[in-house]
């Protein structure tokens, strides 16, 4: 019998790991996981979009509208972050970063920090924004290298069966 043929990439494997964790997030218009790897190819943390530990997802709000009142965007921790936080003092040298959503201009910069050197993005819908121009120009000037994901395949299908 040969080997199976149809298997994913590491690449693959890692972005669908960040897809993955995404699904634990609770905010209603998006939802971003992230994954960071060592040079091993070993899962070093994960991270997802939401309210930092403590922070009751049911008394802040989810609200994107200023006109409405106070907004999610003060509160909420991006995937990125909450990523190298998990990560709980691991050395994140060298490391990949997986994320569904290219970082904001703050995510760069804790990414930067700790010391991450790619970043494997799948989405960059929000390109033209300051927030997204600020972090390419200081992920570049600092060296770290970004790949955007391109699927060879529309899906990956879990199932408990």
């Amino acid at each position: 019998m040969d080997k199976r043929q149809d298997y994913i990439s590491w690449d693959e494997y890692f972005m669908g790991v960040a897809l993955l964790a995404a699904q634990r997030s609770k905010d209603p218009s998006t939802q971003v996981g992230a994954c960071i790897i060592d040079g091993d190819k070993r899962i070093l943390s994960t991270g997802y979009n939401g309210f930092p530990k403590g922070c009751s997802d049911d008394e802040f709000p989810w609200n994107r509208d200023e006109k409405k009142g106070e907004t999610k965007y003060q509160f909420v921790v991006h995937a990125e972050l909450n990523a190298i936080l998990n990560a709980s003092g691991k050395s994140l040298a060298g490391a990949k970063l997986y994320v569904a959503l290219f970082p904001c201009h703050e995510c760069a910069k804790a990414i930067i920090q700790s010391g991450i050197t790619e970043v494997v993005y799948l989405s960059d819908k929000y390109h033209n924004t300051p927030s997204t121009e600020a972090s390419r120009r200081m992920l570049n000037s600092a060296g770290v290298k970004l790949t955007q994901f391109k699927p060879t395949k529309s899906q990956i299908v879990l199932g408990f069966n």
